[in-house]
């Protein structure tokens, strides 16, 4: 039935015109983007999992920096600990020097200067040494934090290097190369030394390996993490170029048919001839 208050074809066929024009600009939009999700209206349930992940990669991120902090300050120690090894190796041969008949008293003197100058050292690594302005030889426990951001997923690595002097490896003001006995005495105390620097670098190798593993295994977890966000946000190229032929070609028939719909209309001036 021909009507002059409303045409049906034509308010139909602006209608769909409007839904193609709608699901056109959605299609450019995430050709644009690269995202099949935009905004909450695409599609509510995945964008709160893809926000979700994406927190969950910010705290690995930050979590495998943390680690990587730790790592460069026990590096740090380790280094200082290797500059100590050598200093304490000149002194073994400063005190077995010492210990043999053939040096005079003078010479004797002279050993045992450099080997207060070697003390001396010792001491200035262990207070002078840091890391991020923060002493790096100190009895506190330092926590590394590592976290997926869960409240029920943190982890915390407790490293210690402990501190460092000459003292505390044994070589104390009282111990001298002054005199043979004097330095047999010390040789036995400088071996020992050694190994205490030796046991604390095997104990930071051992955290070093500690806080590298687990920052390999965030790193990954951080990949898995991408890829299953990739699968949710990302558009399907071929399928939206697709998509976008689709819309480009209906928006241009429906147009056409406004236009039909609109020009039947006049169809009724016929009658009134």
């Amino acid at each position: 039935m021909l009507s002059i208050l409303n045409n049906i074809p034509s308010m139909i066929a602006q209608n769909s015109l409007e839904s193609t024009d709608s699901s056109l600009q959605n299609t450019l939009v995430q050709l644009a983007s690269g995202q099949r999700i935009n905004s909450g209206a695409d599609d509510a349930a995945g964008l709160a999992i893809a926000d979700g992940l994406q927190a969950n990669e910010t705290a690995l991120n930050q979590s495998v920096m943390n680690a990587n902090d730790g790592v460069g300050a026990l590096q740090v120690a380790d280094g200082a600990l290797s500059q100590v090894t050598t200093l304490l190796n000149r002194a073994v041969t400063l005190a077995t020097e010492s210990s043999t008949g053939t040096v005079s008293d003078s010479q004797r003197t002279a050993i045992q200067a450099e080997f207060s100058q070697i003390q001396a050292e010792i001491d200035s690594i262990g207070q002078s040494t840091e890391f991020n302005g923060t002493s790096v030889f100190s009895a506190s426990t330092t926590s590394i934090f590592m976290s997926d951001g869960n409240a029920t997923a943190n982890t915390t690595i407790a490293v210690s290097v402990g501190t460092l002097s000459s003292a505390g490896l044994g070589l104390t003001a009282s111990v001298d190369l002054s005199s043979a006995s004097d330095a047999i005495t010390a040789l036995g105390l400088i071996n020992t030394a050694i190994s205490t620097v030796a046991g604390s670098r095997g104990t930071i190798g051992a955290n070093v390996n500690r806080l590298t593993a687990s920052s390999n295994v965030e790193t990954n977890e951080v990949q898995n993490l991408a890829s299953a966000e990739d699968s949710i946000m990302s558009v399907n190229v071929a399928s939206a170029v697709s998509d976008l032929s689709k819309y480009s070609l209906l928006e241009q028939t429906g147009i056409s048919a406004v236009s039909q719909a609109n020009s039947s209309q006049q169809n009724l001036l016929r009658l009134l001839q």
